[in-house]
């Protein structure tokens, strides 16, 4: 399963030499190969309408019940990363251990979809639900019992979001060849952005008149059409997990030996923790101006439909150059065009931080900021499949979960206390966001230094 190729042309029923392709057990001609990228592509859509919808709309949701800025990063940021912290390591090295029928990956995903589109589904009535409740409890109030609600629908959602989440690149890593990863990743992110300038340019705006509605939609739409995929993908066949000893001492005992297996194999080579600082800092570096999108749009005037078309050219720019970047990766190596994002988008930082007090100059940050923080998203898509153990793709990946986790819980609620703080400075997250992008090039080119001497682009053998 670690060795990855294309093989040599085969001559097929018209006599010509058909080019194969190999990732493990599988074997793609080019049309096979084209029908599991139109698979996953579908895949792909489902998973974006669901990310490029369902968080904007809660963030919508809570900017108009006026919750603080804390409460928002929590809701937001801190609790999606403390499920992610809790629960992605265990279904991440499960997954990689798993052996049946249907694969290591398919089990999980499909076991996670229905609760992600049941949790969309609850948190599209949540404003009919909160209505129901506060009419039998008269006395709270009802933007607490609201608060309440939606706390309840979100957490079930981000439950399923986030297991999904561990093993879904777990998935593409087992069965798409890794010399056309970054194609195939420019793809993914074309079908994204298409994803996104469609909500974002004929919906956003009509979040408020229509929010149950548009989210009911989606979370219906998800559960049946991400089940499809899942139910068509075909993995191949994987060789045994490690063994295990067996366990004498009690659950309690085995699983804190399964732990510090994992800690140790994870966090014992200092290249990986360089590995695991850079992907979580460059991450966080979009995550202030993200997360404050909207109240910072609101706080200037901004109209949502305007709000919205302005996200909608962003993503029209990137993806006009999505699959360019994926190519560009596969030629030069994913970490080397990251790297190149990163500076750009301190430069943005820096524009923003100065100017962005008007509406224009906001949209124009905005818009930039889009535009380079896509363009890191895209290059840096296919990084951990190029730098992380093939064997242990989604153990590994869990790592970085667990710092990113750590860092966001931080990070989250800071932001918030920080800006309510400013007296509801929001200028402040272009600042936040270029103190992150100054630590992730340093990280990066710590990365850069160690990923050279390990064989560069063209000779990288990932320790193990």
């Amino acid at each position: 399963m670690d060795k990855i190729s294309a093989i040599p042309p085969d001559a097929g029923s018209d006599g010509q030499p058909h080019k194969l392709w190999r990732v493990g057990t599988l074997t793609y001609t080019s049309g096979a190969l084209v029908a599991l990228f139109c698979l996953l592509l579908m895949g792909d859509f489902a998973w974006s309408m669901r990310d490029r919808s369902v968080a904007p709309m809660a963030q919508w949701y809570l900017s108009h019940l006026t919750a603080s800025n804390v409460l928002f990063g929590l809701l937001m940021t801190s609790f999606p990363a403390l499920i992610g912290l809790l629960l992605g390591p265990i279904i991440s090295v499960k997954s990689d251990r798993h052996r049946g029928k249907w694969g290591r990956r398919i089990p999980y995903l499909l076991l996670t979809t229905p609760f992600a589109a049941l949790g969309m589904i609850g948190l599209a009535i949540t404003p009919l639900v909160s209505k129901w409740v506060q009419g039998h409890f008269p006395a709270q109030s009802a933007t607490m019992v609201s608060l309440i609600c939606f706390g309840i629908f979100w957490a079930a959602f981000e439950f399923a979001t986030i297991a999904s989440q561990a093993v879904f690149g777990g998935l593409i890593n087992d069965v798409v060849p890794a010399t056309l990863m970054g194609r195939f990743y420019g793809l993914f992110r074309a079908v994204s952005l298409i994803m996104g300038i469609a909500f974002n340019f004929w919906i956003f705006g009509k979040i408020p008149t229509h929010f149950t509605m548009i989210l009911l939609i989606i979370g219906v739409f998800y559960g049946f059409s991400f089940m499809w995929v899942c139910l068509k993908v075909k993995e191949g066949g994987y060789p045994p997990p490690p063994p295990q000893n067996p366990d004498r001492t009690g659950p309690v005992a085995g699983f804190f030996r399964e732990a510090r297996t994992y800690f140790r194999e994870c966090f014992s080579d200092s290249y990986y923790v360089s590995v695991f600082i850079m992907m979580v800092a460059a991450g966080m570096t979009f995550l202030p101006v993200n997360t404050f999108g909207i109240p910072f749009a609101n706080s200037l005037g901004v109209s949502e439909d305007l709000y919205g078309k302005s996200l909608a050219l962003t993503f029209a720019i990137s993806l006009a150059i999505a699959y360019f970047l994926g190519w560009l990766c596969d030629v030069f190596h994913p970490l080397r065009l990251s790297i190149a994002s990163l500076v750009a988008y301190f430069l943005v930082t820096v524009y923003g931080s100065i100017y962005a007090s008007t509406p224009n100059a906001f949209l124009i940050a905005w818009v930039l900021h889009g535009v380079i923080s896509g363009c890191f998203f895209t290059c840096s898509a296919s990084l951990g499949q190029r730098l992380y153990p093939h064997s242990k793709f989604a153990q590994f990946a869990s790592a970085a979960g667990i710092v990113g986790s750590i860092a966001t819980m931080i990070i989250g609620p800071s932001m918030g206390s920080a800006i309510d703080a400013s007296g509801k400075v929001y200028r402040y997250t272009f600042t936040m966001g270029g103190v992150l992008a100054g630590i992730s090039l340093i990280a990066a080119w710590v990365v850069y230094r160690k990923f050279l001497r390990l064989g560069g682009p063209n000779g990288y053998v990932a320790p193990e």
